[in-house]
């Protein structure tokens, strides 16, 4: 890709690295005053290497432009319901940088500049991802709504039968939650945030099993709530007094959530936005929910099936069903396909969510798959996995006792 790139434009980059390097964005100026820290073999060497790295980062600009290309291309393509051949794919993986490491010494001293500079002046941090307490805090605030916690136990099995009756095989739900929490995860688990240590920083709004974000549950809800709220209703008519007037109110709260939901626009922007809002948060609350939540994450699951079902793909491993999850329906579909299973996995997913996913990178898409089993094999071992398999095993085999 780099040999495509003018000089000109080469030297324009090099002249913004020395402005701006990969890892800290720093004012010419800046730069300058560093650079006349340095001895001149010091000097000589800060200077390749940030050069090295403007050819790099230019390489890597031109790759996913390229990417990018390829990609809208295909879009035109299936409009037009035309073939996609493995030349609509890019089919190299990303370049590596091979330029000069930043020597020990210099690196420190760079380390210790861009120190003091923040202390100086700090360059704003974005705003971390809410967590649970802000979801809890929204809910209860917006909603009057505060999820019923049970036992984990009781979760999983509320989970696992409501899985088998919309015909979810145990083998497929429990593989997706060995990878998706590495076989011990909790039902109020955050991406981020250990579920045994509590330690951690969230990383993204999503939560559980199945690890919905929190404009899934929007997504989710703008399609079932009205189901859902039908389902808390009636439980509500044969339970005890109690239990009864707790869940009308929790009735009163989904259908008030629901309404919310179903006044945006059905669109996967439009509710990624809205689940950016205080109010959206709040709605992510209901998979906390001991009756709501296991609804919630497996009839998202079960979407995952239906559109494999419409596309041909009757079956489901737990790694196709989790690669849907991962990549998205449309594209985890595509990444099956014949042409696209040795294609690198950089067509499929943007930029920012490549490099953050890490299981995803330098790999083709059934090298993907490939992982994606081998992590849920390693993590059904487990003792969140070993206890939800026993789950199922148990609603199973009642189930069959029933029958005969």
């Amino acid at each position: 890709m780099i040999r495509a790139l003018t000089r000109s434009l080469l030297a324009a980059l090099l002249t913004v690295v020395l402005s701006a390097g990969a890892a800290e964005a720093r004012s010419a100026s800046d730069i300058d005053a560093f650079r006349r820290t340095l001895d001149q073999r010091e000097l000589k060497a800060f200077d390749s290497y940030r050069s090295a790295q403007v050819f790099h980062d230019a390489a890597m600009d031109a790759y996913w432009s390229h990417v990018d290309k390829k990609r809208a291309l295909r879009k035109v393509k299936r409009k037009k319901d035309r073939a996609i051949t493995a030349s609509d794919y890019v089919l190299e993986q990303p370049p590596k940088y091979t330029g000069p490491a930043l020597a020990p010494g210099i690196s420190r001293k760079w380390k210790e500049f861009n120190d003091r500079l923040e202390a100086v002046k700090p360059t704003p941090k974005p705003e971390p991802p809410a967590d649970v307490a802000d979801f809890l805090d929204s809910a209860r605030r917006h909603f009057n709504f505060v999820p019923e916690r049970v036992p984990e136990a009781v979760f999983k099995e509320r989970y696992a039968a409501e899985a088998l009756a919309l015909g979810l095989s145990g083998d497929q739900v429990v593989r997706v939650y060995a990878l998706e929490t590495g076989g011990i995860g909790t039902a109020d688990m955050q991406a981020g945030i250990h579920p045994i240590s509590r330690k951690g920083t969230p990383i993204s709004s999503a939560l559980g099993y199945a690890q919905l974000l929190a404009a899934n549950s929007i997504n989710e809800l703008s399609k079932h709530g009205a189901d859902f709220v039908a389902r808390l209703k009636a439980l509500a008519r044969r339970s005890p007094p109690e239990r009864r007037q707790r869940l009308e109110e929790k009735a009163e709260a989904l259908a008030l959530m629901t309404r919310k939901a179903r006044s945006i626009p059905y669109e996967w922007s439009r509710h990624v936005a809205y689940a950016g809002t205080d109010v959206g948060r709040g709605i992510h609350a209901i998979n906390l929910d001991g009756d709501i939540g296991p609804w919630l994450q497996v009839i998202k699951l079960k979407g995952l099936r239906e559109t494999a079902e419409a596309a041909g793909r009757g079956r489901l491993s737990g790694a196709e069903i989790e690669l849907m999850n991962l990549a998205g329906p449309g594209t985890g579909l595509e990444m099956m396909t014949p042409v696209a299973l040795k294609a690198p996995t950089t067509n499929f997913f943007a930029r920012a969510a490549y490099y953050r996913n890490t299981i995803v990178r330098e790999k083709t898409s059934a090298e993907l798959l490939t992982a994606l089993d081998q992590r849920m094999e390693q993590n059904l071992k487990n003792a969140g996995s070993i206890e939800f398999r026993q789950i199922f095993d148990r609603l199973e085999q009642r189930s069959r006792a029933g029958s005969q």
